[in-house]
């Protein structure tokens, strides 16, 4: 294999299928980058055996394939060295058990190991497949994935809950605590209603490879795998040309199996308070008050009052803190208490200004309106008075 590649172009590859390499591996081949040169493209091949992906460099655009072949090569000193390289060009030759990468006069030679020994990784089959704007997609993530349980715990709350049905794709994820739910409409009349649990780590994968938020990805469920495919298109110099694709990659995460919770249950349908605030305002309240808490009592007690909201905390090592800011809030007075990094997560995230927020009573769960089609639910948590 020899194949000479524009060393940005090499380097950015490598770092986006580097992150699914892991370190260390009871299955060694796995550690390694899979390189594959073809007539057509250089492909780049990274797997933990729960994530993979698959990045291909199109030939005319800053490769040349002189000699097709394959290698599995070291993926971190790979990586490490082309970034760290000072030059335009890179060339990667391998023969044998020893393969070469040189940039000007600097170059290294990495030992590598047959390719047989890689695990076999699916290739991604446009049958079955829908479109999605990338953009609309990675919003889609980013509203949701925060969300995801993080500690041990009900498997299936380790990922993010997608839904097809109803003209609608949804995604929901929960850690038991609180729970975000959005949705983008969707053409789904010739597509069966599915469910599936996508695990976070591949879902961050997803929305790394959206290069073209404009431009729509393709997104395929199969039995036990979701897969995605996303291209990079260079546009024509002047008039005539056709659109040229230089990048094709491919990513794919193997579904959780298990029972995704009865999410719906939890989400209030009525409410007797509901209040506006300045969504940075109450962000910063919010933020200052909570730096009274600790790890043991992290809750700060919102009070609503006609036009005003009082945000208080108190820890007995920390001492204690209050804030004031003005809101329009419908109801009678009332009081409900949550943890401050739960509401701050959904605050950050928030696309609209005022905030909405809606409750029945203090024990009841706060639903936050944080854009279009965009909900968050908190649970609340009982303080001392």
């Amino acid at each position: 294999m020899k194949v000479t590649c524009n060393r940005e172009r090499l380097r950015e590859a490598l770092a986006v299928v580097n992150n699914v390499v892991p370190i260390k591996s009871p299955r060694p081949a796995v550690e390694n980058l899979f390189f594959s040169a073809t007539d057509g493209a250089l492909e780049l091949v990274g797997t933990d055996m729960e994530v993979s992906i698959r990045f291909r460099i199109l030939g005319g655009s800053g490769v040349d394939i002189a000699e097709t072949g394959t290698a599995l090569v070291p993926a971190r000193v790979a990586s490490d060295f082309v970034r760290d390289l000072d030059c335009d060009v890179v060339v990667i030759e391998a023969n044998g058990d020893r393969c070469s990468i040189r940039g000007g006069d600097d170059h290294c030679e990495l030992p590598i190991i047959d390719p047989e020994e890689f695990p076999p990784i699916m290739r991604f089959e446009s049958k079955g497949a829908f479109a999605l704007q990338g953009g609309t997609f990675s919003k889609l993530v980013h509203r949701t994935i925060f969300a995801a349980a993080k500690e041990q715990g009900r498997y299936a709350m380790h990922g993010v809950l997608i839904e097809l049905a109803e003209d609608a794709i949804k995604f929901v994820a929960t850690d038991g605590r609180r729970l975000a739910i959005t949705q983008s409409p969707l053409d789904t009349r010739s597509m069966p209603p599915r469910r599936a649990i996508v695990p976070t780590k591949g879902l961050s994968l997803f929305s790394r490879v959206v290069r073209e938020p404009l431009a729509n990805v393709e997104i395929q469920f199969t039995e036990n795998q979701m897969a995605l495919k996303a291209r990079a298109v260079v546009l024509p110099d002047g008039e005539g040309g056709e659109p040229r694709v230089t990048e094709e990659i491919e990513a794919f995460a193997r579904l959780i199996e298990g029972e995704f919770p009865k999410y719906t249950t939890v989400i209030p349908n009525s409410s007797e308070n509901s209040v506006e605030a300045e969504t940075d305002l109450l962000t910063r309240k919010l933020r200052l008050v909570a730096n009274v808490t600790s790890a043991e009592t992290r809750a700060v007690k919102l009070s609503f009052g006609k036009g005003e909201l009082e945000i208080k905390a108190r820890s007995p090592a920390r001492g204690e803190a209050s804030a004031r800011l003005p809101v329009d809030f419908k109801g009678k007075p009332v009081d409900i208490a949550f943890n401050p990094d739960f509401v701050l997560d959904g605050l950050k995230n928030c696309e609209m200004t005022p905030v909405r927020l809606e409750f029945r009573d203090r024990q009841s769960p706060g639903k936050f309106k944080l854009g279009e089609d965009y909900h968050y639910v908190v649970m609340p948590i009982t303080v001392e008075t």
